[in-house]
């Protein structure tokens, strides 16, 4: 049986080839990409494109930060929050209020 994907996802077929890599460097270079990245207001993986005189999207892109939270984390947080653990959607408004407060904190000092 052969499955035919969504015709919506057929611009994905060339991402799908791409393989990523990752390179094992200095904390200097490291640093000198992120911050490279930062002031141009690109990803870290865009900088490094850029620096290799590869293409680089001009599609724009969402800004957002992304954190990889575990059952136990929803968890902690959900106590924290006082709300339900399942409550995954109120957790991540909770956080996302946080984020906004301790961003507004580092911009006074």
């Amino acid at each position: 049986m052969v499955t035919r994907k969504p015709a919506r996802w057929s611009g994905s077929d060339q991402a799908l080839r791409a393989v990523q890599v990752a390179f094992d460097v200095e904390l200097a270079v490291m640093d000198a990409i992120r911050t490279a990245a930062f002031h141009n207001n690109l990803s870290t993986s865009d900088q490094i494109r850029q620096v290799l005189d590869l293409s680089v999207s001009t599609r724009p892109k969402r800004p957002r930060l992304t954190v990889s939270l575990t059952a136990h984390d929803y968890a902690l947080l959900a106590q924290r929050y006082g709300l339900d653990e399942g409550d995954r959607l109120a957790i991540k408004e909770r956080v996302t209020q946080d984020l906004i407060r301790f961003a507004g904190s580092t911009r006074t000092r």
